[in-house]
């Protein structure tokens, strides 16, 4: 059963409200356009937010043994969260992606790769200097991905998509408006923004 959305956007607040020190490497990391970095403090962070859901988490830096085969990386995702553990082939119950290009092409081939896992929330995570770059990104991303999808297939999707877009300009608002989320909603083949603090 795939993680709730509500239930990790509350867990990603928290974890950046109790953890000062990830809090400040990520909004440093963002003002200096450090994108390496701002990837590396975001792993940490989203690993983080996953692990107080109880989940067992692989990423880069994060090796993860829920699986019979220990990895940092499963399936060329960033990010790959599981419930249940042990000798098993479970399946992930949540995969995110975390974008650091300026390329929106390369962002919409982070969309695709979460979007071809359908049993898991999926999550991606991108950044824009300019916060006004958001809706234009989110745009391109319905054109180019979401709109190939047939609806018979995007109504098979189980549990939700996300795109978060953090913005460099609004970094004094970290974290509270640092990002902007939207929603896939599969029925219409748009996303729509939701508010995803608590």
């Amino acid at each position: 059963m795939a993680v709730h959305r509500r239930d990790w956007t509350r867990s990603l607040y928290e974890t950046l409200d109790d953890d000062r020190a990830m809090a400040t490497k990520l909004r440093e990391a963002s003002i200096a356009g450090d994108l390496t970095n701002w990837t590396k403090a975001l792993t940490g962070l989203v690993a983080q937010s996953l692990r107080e859901l109880g989940l067992e988490v692989a990423a880069k830096g994060h090796p993860c043994s829920a699986l019979p085969v220990e990895r940092e990386e499963y399936l060329a995702l960033d990010l790959t969260a599981f419930r249940n553990v042990g000798s098993t082939w479970s399946f992930p119950v949540a995969v995110c992606e975390l974008e650091n290009s300026a390329s929106d092409a390369v962002v919409a081939y982070a969309l695709w790769k979460v979007l071809c896992i359908r049993d898991a929330l999926r999550v991606v995570f991108c950044y824009r200097a300019a916060r006004s770059d958001a809706p234009k990104l989110i745009g391109s991303l319905t054109d180019r991905v979401v709109s190939a999808v047939p609806l018979a297939d995007r109504a098979r999707l189980c549990a939700d998509t996300l795109v978060f877009v953090g913005s460099r300009r609004e970094s004094h608002t970290f974290p509270y408006g640092f990002f902007r989320a939207w929603r896939l909603n599969p029925n219409l083949g748009r996303f729509e923004t939701f508010a995803w603090q608590h």
